[in-house]
């Protein structure tokens, strides 16, 4: 009976540091450094492209400091929050939340070195947790935030967390009322008789619509903010922390003039007596039989109605405090107006333009 024998593969030596696998032909690094012997697969069975590996990894091997040897991911950890401290307040929180959970749920334990930690270890971290997209970003993010600060300072050569790439986020579906339902959701809460917030409510939803400002500017507006002479009202943005001049919109003045001249307060005193009136749109919503918009709606639909009108979207965003000469706008709302980017489009003809098209180097 003829007996197979398994061939079992050997390493070969075939220059200084450099192995090749005999049954793969695959090339392998050996390499001595801080008195210990370092193997490594240069993942190729190419031999010049092994020696440009080999060489990458010496270097690689060089930079690293060896007093930091035993340094922990416990102690990488502590060494991250320290840093992270000049941060905004919510950043803060979320990182140190995060990186709280690398150090209860590690799969390796808390004390083990960093030079130790693998690709695969970070894996087996993220595969505790059922997260969506979004959530499996930030805490991607914050990894590699805390590994590059150990890759920086020499602990290691290369991230573990270098091959993890983020989620692609579906857009979500923002739903923007027409001007026609804004008017009739805010003639729908006016009518709420039994409510005793119902017009407080109403002139909240409706300055909203008509200033095109979110609902934590709204509730901040005073009426000393309001300046009657200029036309302008100052603002204060939260996530931003920052101030801004918008002006003082036609549509705008007779609700502000009759809320000062019903009022009779003190400048100092707040434009609104509420905060937000979630309860009433939504109550007005399912009235209508209209979808569940939101505050953020009727912002979306000040600026939409702006675009169609054809503000200049440079102009737009100035009004609503964006200091990026408005490409945050027109990324959000470059699906509006399509009709009119049609138009123009039959502008670009082959002859001379239309007659009612007046040329740039005819104009003063």
């Amino acid at each position: 009976m003829r007996t197979l024998k398994r061939q079992i593969g050997s390493f070969q030596k075939v220059g200084e540091c450099l192995y090749r696998y005999s049954s793969n032909g695959v090339y392998y690094a050996r390499i001595k450094s801080g008195g210990k012997e370092i193997r490594r697969s240069l993942e190729t069975t190419d031999r010049e492209l092994a020696k440009r590996e080999l060489a990458r990894f010496k270097d690689e091997q060089r930079q690293i400091d060896r007093t930091q040897g035993k340094l922990t991911l416990a102690e990488l950890c502590d060494r991250f929050l320290k840093t992270i401290q000049h941060q905004k307040p919510k950043t803060i929180e979320r990182k140190t939340l995060i990186v709280r959970r690398i150090k209860r749920d590690w799969p390796t334990g808390a004390q083990t070195q960093v030079g130790k930690i693998r690709p695969s270890d970070v894996d087996l971290w993220l595969a505790r947790y059922q997260f969506g997209p979004a959530s499996r970003n930030l805490h991607v993010a914050t990894a590699k935030d805390l590994f590059a600060m150990a890759t920086r300072d020499n602990a290691i050569c290369r991230s573990p967390v270098d091959h993890l790439r983020s989620i692609k986020l579906d857009k979500p579906i923002r739903k923007t009322p027409t001007f026609e339902e804004f008017k009739m959701i805010v003639a729908s809460i006016r009518s709420q008789q039994f409510n005793a917030d119902a017009e407080e409510s109403a002139d909240f939803v409706e300055f909203i619509g008509l200033a095109g400002l979110g609902q934590a500017e709204a509730a901040a507006l005073h009426y000393s903010d309001i300046d009657w002479e200029r036309q302008t009202i100052t603002t204060f943005r939260h996530k931003t922390k920052s101030g801004f001049a918008m002006p003082l919109y036609p549509q705008l003045r007779e609700l502000l003039c009759r809320r000062r001249a019903l009022a009779n307060a003190h400048p100092d005193a707040h434009v609104f007596r509420i905060g937000n009136a979630k309860k009433a749109i939504a109550h007005a919503c399912q009235r209508l039989n209209l979808p569940r918009y939101s505050h953020r709606s009727f912002r979306r639909m000040f600026v939409t109605r702006a675009i169609e009108r054809g503000v200049d979207v440079k102009v737009i965003a100035e009004w609503q405090g964006h200091k990026d000469g408005g490409k945050l706008i027109l990324d959000t709302y470059s699906h509006v107006n399509r009709a009119h980017s049609h138009r123009m489009a039959q502008l670009m003809t082959d002859g001379f333009p239309a007659e009612n098209v007046i040329p740039l180097s005819a104009r003063a």
